[in-house]
């Protein structure tokens, strides 16, 4: 069995793949940012398996300080899976103190560096599991810098391809020898909040993205995709937007990512 950290657990489809991680004998690190909800997610899990969460960690991604504590919290908990989850779509407050989106902000630049931290800490057969999305939209560097504002959807989607660009650019680096890094999307318009606030309808099962996350993050069809994208609308490995197979498109967003962390950490 695996101990298994997961951002974003205090609802959605990261508390329901908690839920049922923790009935397969899985051992959980559950992060959240609101205490309360964290707390709350933490029995929920517990109801299923009583003493499967290993901890339970707080952190605002929107802040890269409490990114970096939240891979010190984490880094000595054993960990063998990283499942960066959390993401942000609608927010009445779209644009960070440091004056950039906050969906490039959590959805992009806190689990680049989260796994930059942690990759370390994973044991050789251990995976990083990125939630991306069916949305994607060609990256714009100056409105990953802050130059630029965009609307929710174009947001959101240059996010999501962002991941699966900087993941296939890590597992380029790291090699075979290496934790497997994917990204993965889980299902289009899941029954989750985001999906309610973002499009005012109720969802899909999203035990559909359940299950992909689950077989992402243990199954064997997983154990050797290290780079690759794992499309659950069509239920089989595809090709993310063509942006990501660029290596050269991926090396220069990593680059701005790198900037964009060795500012905002150094000021």
């Amino acid at each position: 069995m695996s101990t298994i950290m997961i951002t974003g657990a205090t609802d959605g489809i990261g508390l329901a793949t908690a839920e049922h991680l923790a009935t397969l004998g899985h051992q959980l690190v559950l992060h959240g940012r609101n205490p309360v909800k964290l707390d709350a997610a933490r029995k929920a899990v517990e109801a299923r398996r009583a003493g499967s969460v290993t901890a339970t960690l707080i952190a605002d991604l929107s802040m890269l300080a409490e990114v970096d504590a939240l891979a010190d919290a984490a880094a000595d908990l054993g960990l063998d899976v990283l499942i960066n989850n959390a993401g942000v779509y609608h927010t009445d407050r779209p644009v960070t103190t440091d004056g950039l989106d906050v969906r490039f902000v959590v959805n992009t630049i806190a689990p680049y560096l989260l796994t930059r931290r942690l990759l370390p800490n994973l044991p050789p057969n251990g995976r990083v599991v990125n939630l991306s999305s069916a949305a994607q939209a060609p990256v714009d560097l100056r409105a990953l810098a802050g130059d630029r504002r965009l609307g929710d959807g174009a947001a959101y989607a240059q996010s999501k391809l962002a991941i699966a660009m900087w993941t296939r650019h890590i597992a380029t680096e790291i090699g075979a020898d290496g934790p497997v890094i994917v990204a993965v999307n889980p299902g289009s318009l899941l029954a989750t909040k985001m999906v309610r606030e973002g499009y005012g309808i109720a969802g899909n099962d999203i035990r559909i993205g359940v299950d992909a996350l689950t077989r992402a993050a243990t199954g064997d069809e997983f154990a050797a995709a290290s780079g690759r994208y794992f499309d659950n609308d069509s239920g089989r490995f595809a090709s993310p937007h063509p942006d990501a197979l660029d290596a050269g498109m991926n090396a220069a967003l990593v680059a701005a990512l790198d900037e964009q962390i060795a500012a905002l950490t150094s000021s």
